[in-house]
């Protein structure tokens, strides 16, 4: 391991926010609960439980409250929502979250194609809502598109920086970089990682990716590499992106553990419950999900001889390279 990599590495789970938002059927409220206390269980440091927003915005977490107020707090596992605007984190702080999470784009058309307000306004709803929030959670600004938009292509690594520098006036206390639409690779996530871990040492990055190309668990260790230990992961591979049509998920979360502890790195998860839960999704979703490991198998998987050892039948089947 290089000097700028932690062993330790901390999953962040997604899938109950993030994944479950964009599922065309409703999950009932108990199904949600009794799912997020067992990954509460796992060894997950953080769960984004749910996004405290207009019922008619995303209907699939209307239930919000019931949900946030009715789980288990497991000692050593925070719990965090997702404020759109002031009411959500009014709704959010009665609820006791650990985290207030906010989410902004670097790019300009995909935050008003997102959130219908310029970056200027959010930046201002953001400074209003950690004055609101005032030392009673966790503050943390996502910023979506920081390493490419669907719109304008190209994100500048200035335009990243001049936003996170905003960020640290407004008093936030951790950042996560969000490459939305799937568009990032290993060196571009490298450089910007190392960029802004070198200028605020005093804040908390946390790494966010979709796997929409392929590329999210190389560009999830390219962010390790430059010294980020803190990852957002979906259990299954839930998610996507509406502005990346036919785009897979978030990083799956059993599939970036599997990777990590292979690697020696501790997560300090337990990788067989993750599966256990994963295998639940598809009747939970109606839909196969994406993730690979609950699939094939973790690496360490042995399977017994085809047809016995010498067997004759065996050389004349096809070959595997």
């Amino acid at each position: 391991m290089s000097s700028s990599e932690s062993s330790r590495v901390y999953i962040h789970e997604v899938s109950v926010r993030d994944g479950f938002q964009i599922e065309p059927e409703f999950i009932p409220t108990e199904q949600k609960i009794a799912l997020i206390n067992a990954l509460s269980r796992t060894g997950v440091a953080k769960i984004e439980v749910t996004s405290f927003t207009s019922p008619k915005a995303i209907p699939g977490l209307a239930d919000a409250e019931a949900v946030m107020c009715r789980i288990d707090r497991v000692p050593g596992v925070q719990y965090a929502a997702l404020v759109p605007n002031m009411r959500g984190c009014e709704r959010a702080l009665a609820c006791k979250v650990d985290e207030v999470n906010m989410v902004m784009s670097a790019s300009q058309s995909h935050n008003m194609a997102n959130l219908r307000m310029t970056s200027g306004q959010s930046l201002d709803q953001f400074a209003e809502i950690a004055r609101a929030v005032d030392g009673k959670a966790f503050l943390n600004a996502s910023l979506s598109t920081a390493f490419g938009c669907p719109f304008e292509g190209d994100v500048p690594l200035a335009r990243v920086l001049d936003i996170v520098d905003r960020f640290a006036d407004i008093g936030m206390q951790g950042v996560t970089l969000c490459d939305t639409t799937g568009v990032a690779n290993p060196r571009q996530v490298s450089e910007v990682c190392q960029v802004v871990r070198d200028r605020w040492p005093g804040l908390v990055f946390t790494a966010h990716f979709h796997n929409t190309r392929g590329m999210g668990l190389a560009n999830a260790l390219a962010a390790l590499r430059a010294g980020i230990d803190r990852f957002d992961a979906s259990l299954g591979g839930l998610g996507g992106c509406p502005f990346a049509p036919g785009a897979s998920g978030n990083v799956c979360t059993e599939d970036l553990v599997h990777m990590f502890n292979a690697m020696g790195y501790a997560s300090g998860v337990d990788l067989e419950g993750l599966l256990e839960l994963a295998r639940l999704l598809p009747a939970m979703v109606k839909h196969d999900i994406p993730g690979q490991v609950v699939k094939a198998g973790p690496s360490t998987r042995r399977y017994p001889l085809p047809g016995g050892q010498g067997n004759a039948r065996q050389a004349a089947s096809p070959s595997c390279r």
